[in-house]
């Protein structure tokens, strides 16, 4: 057990998860057989099975009805038991948050399968087709990014203007976590409900699968580049970069001020982006992150442009960017050398952190990965980011509409969250 604080406030779970309890099967157990044989557990290993088999509580019930809830799908989604997972889980909150919104991005010919399943859920649920040709000529006509080259910045960034009209705080996380939990809403709004003027709240989890390390982009990626600019550099940017345990991680909150001033990308640097945005919204003092136990996560492959090799690009970009913004001149002329060196550095530690859990581990594989990300440094190029909803050419309640092809006029102005 850890008590450590980062420049910004880490809230750590100190209390066992549902998910969890197998790590104390031996003390359960020995609780397990004296019941069943007549005995009184010891004083200390009766007040542990109560504290620990508590479902973990938050003073956030009532902030869950001024919550809206943010959920991209892509048309893998559709049916996918981690997105099944998820929705199941949001249905266990009550009271149910103020809506649901799933921006998804479909063929014309998979949405209507995609919203009749979405419908079988028990939840408040605003379908936004990302893709639709309606959004694509709203979003022409304004001059905003279309078309070919966006993705999931850009499902996030069209929904989050409506979610910020419909509540006060918002819930973004992604739909591939085989280990959701309802709970993670309450965690991760916990902060902004504690009136101590948080603005933005980051998950972290470990990334433990199959035996092994997972969370390779941000293992191999962002911390070895972040920590190669940190040799020579010196900036409050780099040091609140670096405070977050798993940056990449897709889960976070924020309040709806902070949302309508979020400058998303337009694909995968979305969550660099958004910790850009909080740095120079919110600060050290205005963000937390928040312990969400451990995740079980679809993967990608590492090689290609939908795999790791690809998105690293794009966060490389988007780091880039958020780094020369807050003042730091990157060479890129030694840069990848240096990420190259700091990476072998980390592989030593990782190496050793799995021989200590007794994990699997390929330090050849995780070498080869940081060659692969290595190319994908440099400056970063033209700025396609997506304006803040304070300033942007298009009001959210025409993106909505745009977005939902399937309402008539009439019906949209009576539906209900259920649409």
């Amino acid at each position: 057990m850890e008590y450590v604080q980062e420049r910004i406030a880490t809230l750590h779970d100190f209390r066992t998860q549902p998910t969890q309890r197998p790590q104390r099967t031996r003390r359960g157990q020995r609780a397990e057989t004296a019941r069943e044989s007549g005995e009184t557990a010891p004083a200390g290993e009766r007040e542990y099975e109560r504290e620990h088999d508590r479902q973990p509580e938050f003073p956030t019930d009532d902030h869950l009805r001024e919550t809206a809830i943010v959920v991209p799908m892509a048309g893998r989604e559709h049916d996918s038991p981690a997105a099944a997972r998820v929705l199941a889980e949001l249905e266990r909150l009550d009271p149910a948050p103020a809506a649901v919104f799933v921006p998804v991005r479909a063929d014309p010919d998979r949405i209507e399968p995609f919203r009749e399943w979405l419908a079988s859920f028990s939840l408040p649920i605003r379908v936004l087709w990302c893709n639709a040709p309606a959004v694509e000529a709203v979003l022409a006509d304004a001059g905003l990014p279309n078309g070919e080259g966006t993705g999931k910045g850009r499902d996030v960034w069209l929904a989050l203007g409506p979610a910020a009209e419909a509540a006060e705080f918002i819930v973004v996380h992604d739909a591939d976590a085989r280990s959701y939990e309802a709970t993670h809403v309450r965690r991760l709004i916990a902060p902004l409900a504690m009136n101590q003027e948080f603005e933005f709240t980051k998950g972290y989890y470990a990334r433990i699968e199959q035996n092994r390390l997972y969370g390779r982009l941000f293992r191999l990626f962002y911390r070895p580049l972040l920590r190669a600019v940190g040799d020579e550099h010196d900036a409050d940017v780099l040091s609140y970069l670096d405070s977050f345990r798993y940056a990449l991680a897709g889960e976070f909150a924020m309040t709806a001020d902070l949302a309508r001033r979020l400058r998303a990308p337009q694909a995968w640097g979305l969550e660099v982006g958004i910790l850009g945005d909080a740095f120079e919204h919110a600060g050290f003092e205005g963000s937390a992150q928040v312990d969400l136990g451990r995740h079980v996560h679809d993967h990608r492959a590492v090689a290609g442009d939908t795999g790791l090799e690809g998105m690293s690009r794009e966060v490389a970009a988007t780091l880039c960017r958020v780094l020369e913004e807050g003042g730091v001149e990157l060479n890129y002329e030694t840069l990848p050398e240096r990420y190259l060196a700091a990476g072998r550095r980390l592989i030593d530690q990782y190496r050793a952190d799995a021989a200590f859990n007794e994990l699997a581990y390929d330090p050849a594989a995780e070498r080869d990965q940081l060659e692969r990300y290595a190319d994908s440094i440099g400056p970063p190029g033209l700025d396609r980011r997506l304006p803040e909803w304070t300033n942007a050419p298009v009001e959210p309640a025409s993106v909505l509409a745009a977005s939902q092809p399937w309402l008539d006029d009439a019906t949209r102005l009576e539906t209900s969250a259920d649409d």
